[in-house]
């Protein structure tokens, strides 16, 4: 049996990615889970998604570009179908 260890982006900056990805694309996080639709649970795993994801610098650069809000999310976004989903709700 042979163990990998994955490295983990900084939580700090992944939450502030995954929020900014978030407002772009014209969702609020806080108010999909007031209104149910995004668990605390849920967000806690976009965050950890992103911690994970190896396109940071292309988020990074996409974000810096000024995208305006309600764009659709890039391709390389591990978050882009549930950004997408509630966009539609939320």
């Amino acid at each position: 049996m042979t163990a990998q260890i994955a490295f983990l982006g900084d939580p700090a900056t992944h939450f502030w990615l995954t929020r900014s990805m978030a407002r772009t694309l014209g969702v609020s996080l806080s108010e999909a889970m007031a209104c149910d639709a995004l668990s605390a649970t849920d967000y806690a795993q976009m965050v950890t998604r992103c911690r994970k994801c190896p396109c940071v610098a292309d988020c990074q650069k996409w974000l810096s570009e000024g995208c305006t809000q309600g764009a659709q999310a890039p391709g390389f976004c591990c978050h882009a179908d549930v950004l997408q989903a509630l966009a539609k709700i939320v």
